[in-house]
């Protein structure tokens, strides 16, 4: 028979044991598994960049209510600094519901705090409170890449539908997003996009212009045109923009030379994913004898003969420059 002091003893250790156990289940149901833990580890999961963490927390991409928005955005490359997260609040509406607020800095910008409406959903192992946000914190976030088809994130590239189309994009909220473009042929200056109310939207355009390496391609390629057009002997060289027509006989050979050339400037055209060349004023020098028709003397002309070009640029399939006269 077993004394009554070791029951006693058994007794008092699982009463012990009992209470330490109810008293870290309420203390995990008021931290991690309060509204505001729930809330605190989905931003924990975008501060990491653990897309598919925060994705399953904010609940069915299908919920965030965005009609055919684009997940290109729901990539970790996409998402920016999301540091110093601070619970602010966390008032009981009554219902299951709670209001719950944090602050938080996008990197070493200044402080932004965002509410979230979060639900009791039951319990997990009948033991710890389960929960989920009210309605989904995925924003959209509307971009339009002018005059290209592609622009960055956070440095992360993304294709549009077009150029100068605007385009939806599902986005984890909240979150700082900045638009840019850099490419071979093209820049633009970064954009930032703060999304701070959860499940919020925002609409940016991203101008995109022609960088310097363009714009000296651009000048080099027509200035090997013109200097080509220069070889032709004669006074209207073939598919050139300079010429020159003389009423008296010519005597000997044409001979012609790049006074100065246009200086390119390239803008966007008038179709989204054509670009311009404005028109810009240059002179080819013609150096020719003639003779007179009405007295028979002869003379030379030696001359400068003043020209305007403008061209219209498009990319082939394969990525080279398609220049015409406009």
């Amino acid at each position: 028979m077993v004394p009554s002091r070791v029951i006693t003893t058994w007794l008092v250790l699982f009463g012990l044991l009992v209470a330490a156990f109810t008293g870290t289940v309420l203390i995990l149901n008021s931290t991690l598994y309060s509204a505001g833990g729930f809330a605190g580890s989905y931003l924990a999961a975008l501060a990491r960049h653990d897309v598919g963490a925060a994705i399953e927390l904010a609940g069915p991409v299908s919920a965030a209510g965005s009609g055919q928005a684009a997940r290109d955005l729901l990539d970790p490359r996409a998402l920016g600094e999301l540091d110093d997260i601070r619970l602010v609040s966390d008032i009981d509406q009554g219902g299951g519901v709670h209001k719950v607020s944090y602050s938080y800095s996008f990197g070493s910008g200044s402080r932004q705090t965002t509410s979230f409406g979060v639900t009791y959903d039951g319990t997990r192992f009948g033991l710890f409170s389960a929960w989920r946000f009210s309605s989904s914190p995925l924003g959209v976030l509307s971009i339009t890449p002018k005059h290209e088809a592609s622009f960055t994130v956070n440095g992360f590239r993304v294709a549009s539908s077009g150029p100068s189309v605007a385009k939806g994009y599902l986005a984890l909220t909240p979150g700082r997003y900045v638009l840019g473009h850099s490419s071979s042929y093209f820049t633009a200056v970064s954009i930032p996009v703060p999304l701070i109310e959860a499940g919020g939207s925002s609409a940016a355009a991203v101008d995109i212009r022609a960088n310097s390496a363009f714009t000296k391609q651009v000048q080099k390629q027509l200035n090997d045109y013109l200097k080509q057009c220069a070889t032709q002997q004669v006074l209207l060289p073939t598919d050139c923009p300079f010429g020159k027509q003389i009423a008296d006989q010519v005597e000997g050979v044409p001979a012609w030379s790049m006074s100065s050339y246009p200086v390119v400037r390239i803008v966007p055209g008038n179709v989204p994913g054509t670009w311009s060349v404005p028109e810009a004023p240059a002179a080819a020098h013609l150096t020719v004898r003639v003779r007179s028709l009405f007295d028979g003397s002869v003379s030379t002309v030696d001359e400068d003969v003043p020209f305007n070009v403008g061209y219209l640029i498009t990319f082939k399939p394969d990525g080279g420059l398609l220049i015409t006269g406009q």
